[in-house]
């Protein structure tokens, strides 16, 4: 099903609109002349450990030990990860490294 011209506008718009609402709604509830709820500057503490916490799990969850390549290049990755974060503690270096080495690895290894 395709949609028309007109459609595929008003979509584009309200996820646009989404997008920015979800974006400011924090700013015109917590200005920053405003000092935020208790609540809210603990989740800002714990959310992201959190976040990345499950994404690991998420990331993990199809991986079998016991058939296909056993895990191996997802390990790699990993060690990859951890590394690349203690050398130069960068979060965008070592989530692109690793990415960059798992891609390769079961393109150009692992087949």
């Amino acid at each position: 099903m395709t949609m028309t011209f007109w459609q595929s506008v008003a979509t584009i718009a309200v996820v646009a609109f989404g997008t920015m609402l979800t974006r400011f709604i924090p700013f015109l509830l917590f200005p920053e002349s405003k000092e935020p709820p208790r609540f809210i500057r603990y989740l800002g503490n714990v959310l992201p450990y959190a976040m990345t916490g499950l994404l690991v799990v998420y990331s993990l969850k199809d991986v079998s030990l016991v058939s296909g390549s056993h895990g191996v290049p997802e390990a790699i990755a990993m060690l990859a990860i951890i590394g690349l974060h203690v050398w130069k503690k960068n979060m965008l270096l070592s989530i692109a490294g690793g990415t960059i080495l798992y891609m390769a690895l079961v393109q150009l290894v692992f087949v």
